[in-house]
């Protein structure tokens, strides 16, 4: 495990450190008492994957227990471990072994999102929902994100920004029809879902699409040309408060305009509640 993971790791770790039989927070619990982790930011799960981590369950057993919470209606929800709570569903057994903490709601959603880039089982759409869905906690910026995942400030704006793309588009993504580089190409390209069927038809590389997009991008940038320190202030601006943001002076530079971009309805909500604040 490289240096990046094992700084990942200490939280799950802290987590998973007691789980053995004495431990009181131990025990097994029935199968259709455990649901799903609805802050669960991986979606998308393999069947064939499944189907071999099952039959390894019906050889070996589960070996390491899940961890859950309490949940109304003397329910019990996954914070992690779903992937072997659904092969043990699939292998036939009715009791797990599992943990039981006392979580957070917003700790149980970064614990989620750790977990899935430690074992690299994200894609990168689930992986900007997931940041996405942390930044719109008041108490998490880009700075405390950064910390937690172990990943640069750089890469979740970077991640985030593919949210700005056709949602068919990122289903491409998602079915692994484009890359990372491909979408990051297609990011503020007016005509960019008919590029990115272009892209799988013709099968063109990511070299070939940055340069289908590059006279696009130049044009805007001469028509968008910006004060360098503007750009710093928007920047810094953004990674504070985890949203788009865009500064705007009047020809005297004695007045001007902030914007603040959101995605959703939600987000929108949390802005509306920072301000009035």
């Amino acid at each position: 495990m490289n240096l990046e993971n094992k700084k990942l790791g200490r939280g799950l770790d802290s987590l998973l450190s007691s789980g053995n039989k004495e431990d009181k927070n131990f025990k097994f619990i029935n199968i259709s008492e455990i649901q799903a982790n609805q802050n669960q930011p991986r979606k998308n799960f393999k069947k064939e994957e499944l189907q071999e981590l099952a039959n390894s369950i019906k050889s070996q057993g589960i070996l390491q227990p899940i961890v859950v919470r309490s949940v109304e209606n003397n329910q019990y929800e996954i914070i992690a471990g779903e992937r072997r709570w659904r092969g043990a569903q699939i292998a036939g057994i009715h009791e797990i072994p599992a943990l039981i903490k006392n979580i957070s709601d917003e700790s149980v959603k970064e614990i989620a999102l750790i977990e899935n880039i430690q074992r690299e089982n994200l894609n990168s759409v689930e992986e900007a929902r997931a940041y996405k869905a942390i930044l719109n906690n008041k108490n998490t910026d880009y700075e405390k994100l950064s910390q937690s995942v172990g990943k640069s400030k750089s890469h979740i704006s970077n991640t985030i920004r593919l949210l700005e793309l056709d949602e068919e588009i990122l289903q491409y993504i998602v079915s692994g029809k484009l890359t990372m580089g491909h979408a990051r190409a297609l990011i503020g390209v007016p005509n960019a879902l008919e590029l990115a069927k272009e892209i799988i038809n013709k099968k063109l590389s990511v070299r070939q699409t940055e340069k289908n997009t590059s006279g696009f991008k130049k044009t805007k940038n001469k028509k968008n040309l910006k004060d360098p320190n503007i750009l710093d202030l928007e920047k810094e601006l953004s990674e504070k408060i985890g949203l788009k943001t865009s500064i705007h002076f009047n020809k005297e530079g004695s007045s001007g305009s902030l914007t603040l971009y959101y995605s959703d309805l939600d987000q929108l909500d949390s802005i509306m509640q920072r301000l009035k604040k």
